[in-house]
């Protein structure tokens, strides 16, 4: 599933073709993706102006003009494809099936933008003007905004009998983490994923806070890692996995120069925890 730096990828290719634009037209295609869609999805979209295209963990917003905000989520398999109307503005993979476009929109552009679902595990909601939508209400700090602090995580982490991977993926400890970057950050910090996290002591903790920001920086600016379906919304892969140090790499030697450690890979609530047990302690 796309995780923060896939997500704000995405964000970041679709903000010139919505973000001051207004959508033209509208089409729902299917009544329901993982949850139904919004009966007036179309009828509240279509000349809507889109003022902000924002990011709140794994979540995209357009917030619109008097009209609240829309709420997309990728699911396993969304994607975000932008099309211009002349041909040859924008290249449709061709594995990528138009039976699975299943909400179309339209910039005064004419440029179309489309969320296609392969699995439907997707989401598309509205949420009214001034209200909060149930699945933003209880999030943590954004790792890449000024609350997420080492005093805020130490807060967070103290007297908690969970292993310490498990809390980083708590979205009401922090948002828009997932399974990769965890893995990579916890690395990178010398933390085993498998410490209780009331006991990283507090020079840990700031460490680890530099890193998992230096982390899904990196992942940004190398457009996200693409292992399965993810791609950048013109249709690019990203690459960030040809940077992994340990994620996916189990049976690897351990990369930090002088270890004669070799990547470890365990199963920790159901997902696959990677790990140098020389180096993380």
């Amino acid at each position: 599933m796309p995780e923060l730096p896939e997500v704000e990828t995405v964000r970041r290719g679709l903000q010139p073709h919505l973000e001051g634009r207004v959508i033209a037209r509208a089409e729902a295609r299917r009544p329901d993706l993982r949850w139904p869609l919004p009966p007036d999805l179309v009828q509240v979209l279509t000349g809507a102006r889109v003022v902000a295209l924002r990011r709140r963990s794994k979540y995209i917003l357009a917030e619109l003009e008097d009209r609240g905000s829309l709420l997309l989520h990728l699911g396993m398999s969304g994607r975000m494809l932008i099309e211009g109307e002349s041909q040859g503005d924008f290249h449709r993979d061709p594995a990528i099936l138009p039976r699975h476009d299943h909400v179309v929109l339209w910039n005064d552009q004419g440029t179309r933008i489309t969320f296609n679902d392969a699995r439907r595990f997707g989401m598309v909601d509205l949420v009214p003007p001034g209200a909060e939508h149930p699945l933003l209400a209880h999030l943590g700090p954004e790792p890449l905004s000024d609350a997420f602090t080492a005093k805020a995580l130490a807060a967070a982490l103290a007297g908690r009998r969970m292993p310490v991977k498990a809390a980083l993926l708590d979205q009401r400890i922090v948002a828009g983490l997932g399974n990769i970057y965890v893995s990579e950050a916890l690395y990178r910090a010398g933390i085993d994923p498998r410490r209780l996290a009331g006991a990283v002591t507090a020079p840990e903790v700031a460490a680890l806070v530099g890193h998992v920001r230096a982390v899904l920086e990196e992942a940004i600016a190398a457009g996200g890692s693409s292992l399965r379906d993810h791609r950048q919304a013109t249709g690019e892969l990203g690459y960030f996995q040809h940077s992994f140090r340990v994620y996916d790499r189990e049976g690897a030697p351990c990369p930090t120069p002088g270890c004669t450690g070799t990547v470890q890979r365990i199963v920790q609530s159901g997902r696959s925890s990677f790990f140098c047990p020389l180096c993380q302690q």
